[in-house]
């Protein structure tokens, strides 16, 4: 069975995600909006009670090394209400900048707020991108039936996580789950990732792959 996740928005909790990750050997795929990072960290939301703040500039090629990044719009704006002409800003500068950033190609994509229809499918795709995320659960994941509408079992909390693996690892098939790392809250939560990907990690029956390598 191979395992693929994915985590949006380039926050500063990545830090210690990717810390997490590396300590069990997991991979994955995450999508940045890189219109939205500034020199230094900035605090963009709130999350609850939580301040959610971005990563600085800077920091972005250290946190997120030896992983694979995605584009995930230059500014995370609901791609379906835009005009052709800021569609393709959205998505053609975003994926330039990552590159030129990161010096790796971009081939992924995730679509803000999982919003997308024909037209914003096919900037998309004609902008190099050889699959995209979107935030619907289905079964199986993959392969899909349009790459530019890949879906997801689960997110990372859910209820059902080990019910899911366990069924998809019964059909030796790819298991796909996502989140945001500002949905980490408490140190529960946090025990709670660390008990699945180590979990994941020791099951020999699973491999960790990147996302674009189901694809390439």
């Amino acid at each position: 069975m191979k395992v693929v996740q994915s985590w949006d928005d380039g926050i500063v909790d990545d830090i210690r995600l990717t810390e997490l990750l590396r300590r069990y050997g997991a991979k994955a795929a995450f999508n940045l909006n890189p219109g939205l990072h500034q020199a230094q960290r900035s605090c963009s939301w709130h999350y609850g009670d939580k301040d959610v703040w971005r990563l600085g500039r800077d920091e972005l090629v250290d946190v997120y090394d030896g992983f694979e990044i995605a584009n995930h719009s230059l500014t995370h704006p609901y791609l379906p209400d835009l005009s052709l002409t800021d569609l393709a800003r959205e998505v053609w500068d975003s994926r330039h900048r990552l590159q030129d950033w990161f010096q790796q190609p971009i081939r992924g994509f995730c679509y803000p707020f999982g919003g997308f229809n024909a037209a914003v499918k096919d900037e998309i795709r004609a902008a190099g991108h050889i699959y995209a995320r979107t935030v619907t659960e289905v079964e199986p994941v993959f392969p899909p039936v349009d790459m530019l509408e890949f879906g997801v079992n689960c997110r990372f909390a859910d209820p059902a996580f080990w019910a899911r693996y366990e069924c998809v690892k019964a059909s030796n098939g790819v298991f796909f789950f996502w989140g945001h790392s500002y949905e980490l809250v408490n140190e529960t939560m946090w025990a709670d990732l660390e008990d699945k990907i180590a979990g994941i990690s020791a099951d020999p029956a699973a491999e960790w792959v990147n996302l674009e390598a189901l694809f390439v």
